[in-house]
């Protein structure tokens, strides 16, 4: 089963996907980490992505999906994948349909995570690390138990510059312009499910399996 995982930052994408990747024994292909492949292994592609970000440019859509298209090259018809973080926009749709059309493959389902706003920038603004434990712990969320053990073990509840209200509801600006068409241009295929996040881990996993029809699976 070939999959595109869409969604906010702070959306539960990557714990989904580590989840179904498992249930499925299929690769997550992570946009950045393919980049950073390329660009550690010197190859031609990664040398131009490189060269771009240390100039502090963004990397070309035409050289993301160069690079991605390389990196699915090896992937035989049967091969099953999740793609996170590719697409981005309805031109890197365009281009990978192509790439998998030329093999005869084609992306079986789209996920898109949902969750309301409001859920969504307290998740992400409430993110605290302990100084002391390096545990990941949020102000709204975790329990106040957690939270004071930080606390009582002389630590302080750190926040990350990049989890500031102004950069985060700016990043999800960014992604609804640039995601939101795509939701469009796969619904038309008939290809996009939708799957609330806002629950716990376990039960946002068993929507994800009923969306997918993989319920009866073992």
């Amino acid at each position: 089963m070939r999959l595109i995982f869409l969604g906010s930052p702070g959306v539960g994408k990557g714990t989904q996907g580590h989840l179904i990747s498992e249930y499925l024994s299929i690769p997550t292909i992570s946009t950045g980490e393919v980049l950073r492949e390329a660009v550690s292994n010197q190859t031609e592609l990664g040398k131009k992505a490189q060269y771009a970000m240390e100039q502090g440019e963004l990397v070309s859509d035409d050289l993301v999906t160069a690079i991605i298209a390389d990196y699915l090259k090896p992937f035989s018809e049967g091969s099953g994948y999740l793609l996170d973080g590719f697409p981005r926009n309805i031109n890197q749709a365009n281009v990978l349909d192509n790439i998998l059309s030329a093999n005869g493959n084609q992306i079986d389902k789209v996920v898109l995570f949902t969750l309301p706003d409001d859920v969504l920038l307290r998740r992400l603004t409430g993110r605290r690390t302990c100084s002391k434990t390096g545990e990941i712990l949020n102000i709204y969320f975790s329990s106040k138990e957690k939270l004071q053990a930080c606390l009582d073990l002389g630590g302080t509840l750190i926040q990350r510059k990049d989890d500031q209200e102004e950069i985060i509801s700016n990043r999800i600006s960014v992604y609804k312009s640039e995601t939101f068409p795509l939701i469009n241009y796969y619904e038309e295929k008939n290809l996009l499910v939708k799957v609330n996040a806002e629950s716990p881990v376990a039960m946002v996993h068993q929507e994800l399996l009923s969306s997918l029809n993989l319920n009866c699976m073992s």
